[in-house]
């Protein structure tokens, strides 16, 4: 790596997601070790797979290959009862259908987060299928696998789930998507003196198959109360127990197979909205099916602020818009039929912008679980555009309490 690249690389918010993702496949390629930097001969992994067992198949043919068979071995699928040599087209379908049925709600290994039920998280009760850690390992390979070969999985996962793949910390905004409710809860608890109001303990109750057991989140913190002192240190701690913790062996698990293929160093150069479009890719977003299908509030279609933000839209390349849909929806995922059915945590819910009555110098705010976009009153389109992208580019840390 040269020496400006490997400065830029220590400081991954300089490149731009394209330079990251073309440097990703070079470096990826170039670690076999191997003269020339080829891929090492390794058998070719024959898979006969049945269409509506593809998870289950795959999972007996390949789980006990190891680390290097998986990631060099080339990839031959068939198909029960279906001709066709695979030239890549059957491989490119096996990898969408196994990406579908590892959320098969029977294998109990992921949970639909509640905002949009399109994305999902780790489920902590996974241990009632008693393969469910070798699952994981497997799923983290798969994913590897998909990034090494090049291919987009139409699979997403909370926002958690990227932070702990890249080792970051999660924060209370992620809870937002996951949990609405529980997020408001906390957002009015750091807002709010709750001294004399609020009786909680550093601790929370977990419900497994009906069995409920008290969690310290620190030594003895069913006996430690929740003040306005150190509520920041509360919230911090539960939101990281509620997303990462509770399900700390299915993400470890996950990561063995995932680091199996893809070395730790080099997939945190993404943030966490990279990390989504790396493994999904850039969605085809129709900006004219997004603005009929988007709502007002406080704003109508001839606001010059609203005429502005679709004028930056417009003129945002691809991965600026996939950015702005995860800024206010959560997730680059557009529904199959479009923006009509894109949905929050009761449903349908459409994309809506509000405006937004505070200081005109803040940044545009969003509501995941509402699909809410709040713009301030900017006085000129350049000061609009500018400040949407500061916020989609700063990501999740800017937003504010629903």
């Amino acid at each position: 790596m040269s020496g400006t690249f490997a400065l830029l690389v220590k400081n991954p918010k300089v490149l731009e997601f394209d330079n990251k993702r073309n440097y990703f496949n070079r470096s990826v390629h170039s670690r076999s070790g191997q003269p020339h930097h080829g891929r090492p001969s390794f058998p070719t992994l024959n898979l006969s797979v049945r269409r509506d067992q593809v998870f289950h198949d795959s999972f007996k043919s390949l789980y006990f290959k190891s680390g290097d068979e998986m990631k060099f071995g080339k990839l031959n699928i068939r198909f029960h009862g279906e001709e066709g040599v695979d030239a890549g087209g059957v491989t490119r379908e096996w990898f969408q259908v196994l990406a579908r049925q590892m959320f098969d709600a029977n294998y109990a290994l992921f949970i639909p987060v509640s905002s949009d039920r399109t994305t999902f998280h780790p489920n902590k009760l996974s241990g009632i299928n008693d393969e469910h850690l070798m699952f994981f390992k497997f799923i983290g390979r798969i994913i590897g696998k998909a990034l090494y070969e090049g291919r987009v999985l139409d699979c997403y996962f909370s926002r958690a789930v990227y932070k702990r793949i890249l080792g970051k910390s999660v924060s209370v905004k992620d809870m937002e998507s996951f949990d609405p409710d529980y997020y408001k809860s906390l957002c009015w608890m750091l807002e709010n003196d709750i001294t004399d109001i609020i009786t909680e303990t550093f601790s929370v109750e977990d419900d497994e198959f009906g069995v409920t057991k008290v969690v310290d989140l620190i030594p003895n913190g069913r006996e430690i109360p929740v003040t306005d002192e150190n509520k920041q240190d509360y919230v911090r701690l539960v939101v990281e127990h509620k997303l990462l913790s509770s399900v700390k062996d299915q993400m470890e698990h996950f990561l063995k197979g995932f680091h199996d293929i893809i070395p730790e160093e080099l997939i945190s150069i993404f943030n966490e909205q990279e990390l989504e479009l790396l493994i999904s890719g850039l969605p085809d977003i129709d900006v004219d099916d997004w603005k009929s299908n988007t709502e007002y509030q406080n704003y109508n279609p001839s606001s010059p602020q609203i005429q502005w933000f679709w004028r930056a839209v417009r003129s945002f390349d691809k991965e600026e818009r996939a950015k702005l849909l995860q800024f206010v929806t959560g997730t680059s995922k557009v529904p199959l039929n479009g923006f009509k059915e894109l949905e929050g945590m009761n449903g349908v819910n459409r994309f809506n912008i509000h405006r937004d009555y505070g200081n005109k110098d803040r940044l545009p705010t969003s509501h995941t679980c509402f699909n809410q976009l709040d713009i301030p009153e900017y006085e000129s389109y350049d000061a609009l555009r500018s400040q949407l992208m500061k916020a989609i580019t700063a990501g999740s840390e800017y937003f504010g309490f629903a």
